[in-house]
């Protein structure tokens, strides 16, 4: 793992979901923050707080305009403003949409996908050069349960989701093999939510709680095994990752059975020995700065104990509408944007922000 991998430790992540939501609405939260539009001065304002890497998306049902065929104008805003701002760029390939005659449990969605990621890297490497980064999918393991086990994503399947934990999987190797074929020094990531699961209070079973905790590992477990398709590892992080089974209630911070977050990651990097970010974390409202504290003390906590923790990406870095209701998410650091496409900030998370130094570079 080379030391000089990101441009910087601390990240911004841009909202660009582009699933359907439960009314059967395409959501596109790019151009719903205007965040296509405004892209270069969104990277300005991260450079301006010395944010000099953040993760955006590539949106599948925009650029395969039919089958096999890529239109990539929808990227170029966002390819222009990296050239003129010189920011670095994680780019998700896949997270959570893709066309509308793209069946995700179906084989087919294997060659699908591994064709559009193979062609979206091919531009991306042409326009910006081979230093590319990605993540080919986001959260297989976790889409797989909400789109195939749970019903709650797009196609809100039920008896599905190994089904599309296997396609997912398949076609992360496929894209990969093609992307490397292109651009040999790509680099990757796959992420997952990072979880602890504890068992019910009044009736626990702790063997059922401990299986589905175990479950957080299957895909990248997967991966693994197969050889080289574990490049690094993101690790999303949110208030809700901490609950009792099978109710799912929640875990608060400070409860005796909360889990230290740089105990987890540790057991992610003993597990598969790679490099790791958090590539999710957030919260809404008045709590934001306070949480941006304790997973940056987290982060260095899992750092001081030798984990390769190499980013921290706060998502979303601006705010957006909700999936499900259109309502007005204060979860970023800068807000909507005006008619003259500035961003207001939320004052005390930008002061946070402002609070931490650089972690040194670990040698």
């Amino acid at each position: 793992m080379s030391e000089t991998l990101f441009n910087s430790f601390l990240m911004g992540g841009f909202e660009c979901s582009t699933h359907r939501n439960r009314a059967g609405k395409r959501l596109d939260m790019i151009a719903a923050t205007r965040h296509d539009e405004l892209a270069e001065s969104d990277y300005e304002r991260l450079m301006r707080l010395g944010i000099r890497t953040a993760r955006d998306g590539v949106r599948w049902h925009l650029i395969e305009v039919e089958p096999g065929r890529f239109d990539f104008s929808s990227l170029e805003q966002q390819v222009e403003a990296v050239k003129s701002t010189g920011i670095q760029i994680i780019w998700d390939i896949f997270h959570y949409g893709f066309p509308d005659d793209v069946d995700v449990t179906s084989r087919q969605f294997v060659d699908r996908f591994a064709r559009f990621a193979a062609a979206t890297c091919e531009f991306l490497a042409a326009e910006l050069g081979p230093r590319l980064v990605i993540c080919p999918v986001n959260e297989i393991s976790f889409f797989s349960w909400a789109a195939g086990t749970a019903g709650v994503f797009h196609p809100f399947k039920k008896k599905k989701g190994s089904a599309i934990k296997s396609n997912l999987i398949d076609a992360a190797c496929a894209s990969l093999d093609r992307i490397r074929e292109i651009v040999p020094t790509v680099r990757w990531m796959f992420t997952e939510p990072a979880i602890h699961v504890i068992p019910s209070a009044t009736k626990p079973n702790r063997a059922a709680a401990e299986r589905y905790r175990l479950a957080q590992f299957e895909a990248l477990d997967q991966l693994y095994a197969r050889g080289d398709y574990l490049d690094m590892i993101g690790l999303n992080y949110y208030i809700h990752n901490q609950w009792r089974h099978p109710s799912r209630r929640p875990l608060p911070l400070g409860h005796k059975e909360y889990r230290p977050p740089h105990e987890i990651f540790a057991e992610f990097y003993a597990r598969y020995g790679r490099p790791m970010i958090i590539s999710e974390t957030g919260i809404e409202d008045a709590r934001r700065p306070d949480w941006f504290r304790f997973v940056w003390s987290e982060a260095h906590a899992a750092r001081e104990r030798g984990v390769p923790l190499d980013g921290l990406c706060l998502y979303p870095i601006v705010n957006h509408p909700g999936w499900e209701d259109s309502r007005h998410c204060h979860n970023g650091l800068w807000d909507y944007a005006d008619s003259n496409g500035d961003r207001g900030s939320y004052a005390p998370f930008e002061s946070a922000i402002r609070e931490v130094s650089e972690m040194p570079t670990r040698s």
